[in-house]
């Protein structure tokens, strides 16, 4: 704890701190809260965003079974030109958005390969475009727990030492300055009895004088 004035000026300037601390605390318990259901939230959507994939991939798998024609369909077929993005904000955190994206095909001789080429890459595009939104989701929820950790560590420092660090400097303050108003009054009566004993010796004085 670093050392403090003894001080009715630094008695307000602790208790002004205190109202400070006792007023953000709340903002920051709010955006602690904020920030972990956005964290569940974002993480349901992600896991949801892979089982569509996984599923997409799965049923795509046993469509070109099907055909029989397994290696008839290369994945770099497919690649992704453009990833679109924009921005939001959650609790005052800006965080990458994601708003689809384009792809584009390698050339494949239409002759030489069987008619459903087309649709399978449509598929794939599909199975892309869902990989590419659960790297943002990621990405988002690492911003929020970054945030999360900060607003955390702001909490627990306003809870666990300035709030009581700052009461105790203010409970200090005013026991001294109590027993420096106990001292001023028992000085003052001790001065006053030494006036008083001092004007009784001197009157004492004065009247023996007067009686020679």
């Amino acid at each position: 704890m670093a050392t403090i004035k003894l001080t009715k000026n630094e008695q307000k300037h602790q208790k002004d701190m205190l109202k400070m601390y006792q007023r953000y605390l709340p903002t920051l318990l709010l955006k602690k809260q904020q920030l972990q259901a956005e964290i569940r939230t974002i993480e349901v959507r992600a896991i949801e965003v892979r089982q569509r994939k996984n599923a997409l991939e799965k049923d795509f798998e046993r469509w070109i079974a099907v055909f029989g024609e397994e290696n008839a369909f290369k994945r770099d077929m497919v690649s992704v030109k453009n990833i679109r993005k924009s921005t939001g904000n959650i609790a005052g955190v800006v965080i990458p958005v994601y708003d689809g994206a384009d792809f584009s095909r390698g050339d494949y001789d239409l002759y030489a390969t069987p008619l459903w080429i087309d649709l399978a890459a449509d598929r794939m595009e599909q199975a892309l475009s869902l990989d590419l939104e659960v790297d943002v989701l990621e990405e988002q929820v690492r911003l929020l727990q970054r945030e999360l950790r900060v607003t955390t560590q702001r909490v627990n420092l306003f809870e666990k030492v300035k709030i009581p660090e700052t009461k105790a400097n203010i409970k200090k303050i005013a026991v001294y300055l109590g027993d420096q108003q106990v001292a001023a009054v028992v000085r003052g009566k001790i001065s006053k009895k030494n006036l008083e004993a001092k004007n009784a010796a001197d009157n004492a004085a004065a009247n023996e004088e007067a009686n020679k």
